[in-house]
């Protein structure tokens, strides 16, 4: 792979990554709830779906995968089901009392939380169709293929890592601000709304056509 072609490959991680999705929607709401260190446990979820997204695609099944209707939509359904059960559970979610310094955030599992991330990235048939569109275009087939996807694949989760940080850092910062049960109800029932809004785009997409 040529640096040219990997340097336009990395800029198109950025602004992939950046781009306002469940992942990063589940990234601020981790980092809400649990703070940064115990939330972004959710992010590396997030980077062993993609990651299996990616050895997917460059095993060849990803194909096959796109072409399934059955497939395609039943992978669809279970996400927009997980990102209900998400919206349900952050609406319920009870406030913590800031009041007071030595007041402990709710501990989330770290497995629990990888689980969460892996499952938002992973129930995405759209995002595995996406770059079923977009990796190849940065493969030369006349090269080594796994050394390819190796890299293509350690350039989108680095950059991946980095947003989410950002994302869980932003929503972590901002729970410092929400000094009462009020405000803290107030926003997780934003993030509610939120995951439901990622529920019913999810529901609305469509395999492609040939």
């Amino acid at each position: 792979m040529s640096l040219e072609t990997w340097l336009a490959f990395f800029a198109a991680c950025w602004v992939i990554s950046l781009s306002p999705g469940a992942g990063a929607i589940a990234s601020m709401s981790c980092g809400l709830q649990y703070g940064f260190w115990r939330g972004y446990w959710n992010a590396l979820g997030l980077q062993l779906g993609l990651a299996l997204q990616i050895a997917i695609i460059a095993a060849g099944v990803g194909a096959v995968l796109a072409a399934s209707s059955t497939a395609f939509y039943a992978i669809k359904w279970f996400g927009v089901a997980y990102l209900v059960y998400l919206a349900v559970k952050q609406w319920r979610a009870l406030p913590t009392d800031l009041n007071d310094d030595a007041a402990i955030r709710p501990i989330g599992k770290p497995l629990a939380l990888i689980f969460r991330g892996f499952l938002v990235n992973v129930s995405n048939p759209k995002a595995l169709v996406f770059m079923l569109a977009v990796l190849p275009q940065f493969v030369d087939p006349h090269a080594p293929l796994i050394s390819q996807y190796l890299t293509l694949g350690v350039t989108m989760i680095g950059v991946d890592l980095i947003v989410m940080a950002g994302y869980t850092g932003l929503a972590a910062k901002v729970l410092r601000l929400l000094r009462t049960p009020k405000q803290q109800r107030r926003m997780n029932r934003t993030f509610a709304g939120l995951f439901l809004g990622a529920a019913g785009f999810l529901a609305t997409l469509h395999r492609a056509t040939t």
